[in-house]
């Protein structure tokens, strides 16, 4: 071999050897269903950044999530249909992820990624729940489901309560655009999660002042349910997040990145409101179509092509695979996954691509879209070719396809359910009564010295004695109602370290009922505390665009009230927050108990 092709062979090896891995941009809509956006066909939005990403890149035609938040969040994470991983509702401990199952970011971070998520978590919110023990270096947002306060929000920062300034979008923008600054000289996986369009209707001003006067000129598939308004409201928090997307772009191009930063988009289910879907049917909570179909665009300048569509149905399961494969990145980890490595469609190579199966389930029902068709969760077959709406049933023309799907789904609900109704005996979450609010049955976890402080929200507590949420969705819920003697709160606990805690107690208490004497006790501990100075702040009033949803709470300025210490033995039992004395009429409103480990 000739000395100079020789060298030229090792400098290339070298180069290829030594180049840089690229950095991960993920941004996930909460809410947002395909038809938001510009690039899709909505003539009514702007969204020239979220469409960028589509024209510098890829764009997943048919990908599908699921109908509500945090199973998606859980599929995008571990790469598994989210019954697998223990995630079976939205609220009350129900849309934890399991311990023993491993994330995309744990794979990042030990392949030496500085990893970042910023916004909405909603997979746990107690160690080892918690984003940072889940593979993240660092957290900034709302742990829970959706958040009561978009203006000035109280969020967490690592573990800690910190109240900010501004808008929720804009404020977790900031602290991505702060991390990617920190970590420019390394690779890193950076996970923006926003928090909109999901309700409260809360947009900022400058964005509503554009659409609240603005005629709806493309309107929803059940066009005589939609509310002008909240498609309105929707829209503004659409372009808002536009312009947030934005600013990460530019600070990409700022830093010199941008060529070798994967940046990817996607929504975690469809619309949570009528509104125009290109005539799908269904919107969020439903498992047909318009309820499971998201926008999905990815962009890779220095390896992927521009203003490619891929048609073969996709889904959040998918990107776990794709995302270590496409960074050359290990997976952690040795479950079994459901998704498939999507990078030889993004890179255009035009492989062999059997067709596949992607299921989607929700509140018992459950459906299964092929490349052609959609059974549906009546059991009523489509072809998504002729008829992407699904108005009429294929059931009589097929019914051998009709009876293999079928028999596929009850084939899958018996393999990641365990039982062959699906879960139709399992709570889901949403409702203030009955099974639908059931807190689940796996303890909070409390007590591990790399994240002391333990967080329990009203959310994953239960009320008994007459005490009640204030509203039927828990995610930002307090306690109320409080007034009786019978009235106690309720968390079952699993402490993993025998120790002493410092308890504290998030409240509310009108001036005049201020003075119980409230006892807090897990198995032959107590610690008993006067609930005083009285604390009665008004609702806000300065959160919502449009009224407030009936299941949402309005919410208020909380007191912190320092209990004091107490031992806490290690194992299961029910912390129990009751009233030993009652003054005045009420005891308090209560939004969460913290509680610190000492030693």
């Amino acid at each position: 071999m000739k000395p100079f092709l020789l060298v030229f062979l090792c400098l290339s090896s070298l180069s290829f050897a030594q180049s840089p891995k690229p950095n991960v941009v993920v941004f996930l809509a909460d809410d947002a269903g395909w038809g938001d956006y510009h690039q899709n066909g909505n003539n009514m939005v702007s969204t020239p950044n979220i469409d960028s990403i589509a024209k510098g890149g890829v764009t997943l035609d048919r990908f599908y999530v699921c109908p509500v938040c945090s199973p998606t969040r859980a599929e995008f994470l571990t790469g598994r249909y989210h019954p697998r991983g223990g995630v079976r509702g939205v609220s009350t401990g129900q849309e934890r992820l399991n311990l023993d199952e491993k994330t995309v970011a744990d794979a990042f971070r030990a392949s030496g990624y500085a990893t970042g998520a910023f916004g909405k978590w909603h997979n746990g919110s107690q160690w080892p729940y918690h984003p940072m023990a889940r593979g993240f270096d660092e957290y900034f947002g709302h742990t829970s489901g959706h958040w009561g306060e978009y203006f000035d929000p109280p969020l967490e920062q690592n573990g800690k309560m910190v109240r900010e300034k501004g808008y929720i979008v804009d404020i977790c923008t900031d602290k991505a655009l702060d991390f990617i600054s920190r970590n420019k000289d390394k690779p890193f996986f950076c996970y923006v999660p926003f928090s909109t369009p999901h309700s409260p209707w809360a947009a900022p001003e400058k964005d509503w002042q554009r659409f609240k006067d603005k005629p709806i000129t493309q309107t929803a598939t059940d066009a005589d349910k939609e509310i002008a308004d909240e498609t309105r409201c929707a829209l503004a928090m659409i372009e808002n997040q536009d312009w947030n997307v934005g600013r990460v772009l530019s600070k990409l191009k700022e830093s010199g990145l941008s060529e070798n930063t994967i940046v990817l988009y996607f929504s975690d289910n469809g619309p949570n409101s009528n509104r125009w879907t290109g005539g799908m049917k269904g919107k969020k909570g439903s498992t047909d179509e318009g309820g499971v179909r998201s926008t999905f665009y990815i962009s890779w300048p220095a390896s992927l092509p521009k203003g490619q569509t891929v048609t073969q149905i996709t889904g959040a399961i998918d990107l776990l695979p794709t995302l270590t494969s496409l960074a050359n990145v290990p997976r952690v980890g040795d479950k079994a996954l459901d998704g498939r490595d999507l990078s030889p469609l993004l890179k255009g190579d035009k492989p062999e691509w059997p067709d596949r199966m992607i299921f989607s389930t929700w509140a018992a029902n459950a459906s299964v879209r092929t490349q052609q068709h959609r059974l549906d969760a009546n059991g009523q077959l489509y072809d998504m070719l002729t008829d992407p709406g699904q108005t009429t049933p294929i059931n009589d023309q097929a019914p051998e396809v009709a009876s293999k799907l079928s028999a596929a789904v009850k084939a899958w609900r018996q393999e990641v359910f365990g039982n062959a109704d699906g879960g139709k005996t399992k709570a889901q979450g949403g409702k203030k009564k009955g099974a639908g609010n059931a807190v689940d049955p796996r303890p909070l976890t409390v007590g591990y010295h790399e994240f002391p402080i333990t967080m329990l929200p009203a959310r994953d507590g239960e009320p008994r004695g007459g005490v009640e949420r204030s509203s039927g969705a828990p995610n930002c819920s307090y306690f109320v109602n409080w007034n009786s003697k019978e009235g106690h709160i309720v968390w079952l606990l699993d402490v993993n370290t025998t120790g002493r805690y410092e308890v504290s107690v998030d409240y509310t208490c009108p001036l005049a009922d201020a003075g119980s004497t409230v006892d807090l006790s897990f198995k032959d501990s107590h610690l008993s505390g006067k609930v005083m100075p009285g604390w009665d702040p008004p609702l806000y009033t300065n959160q919502d665009t449009l009224p407030r949803p009936k299941a949402e709470s309005q919410m208020k300025e909380f007191r912190t009230l320092k209990l004091g210490e107490m031992k806490l033995e290690k194992g299961q039992g029910e912390l129990t927050l009751r009233v030993l004395d009652m003054p005045g009429q009420s005891v308090m409103d209560v939004r969460r108990v913290t509680l610190t480990l000492l030693d």
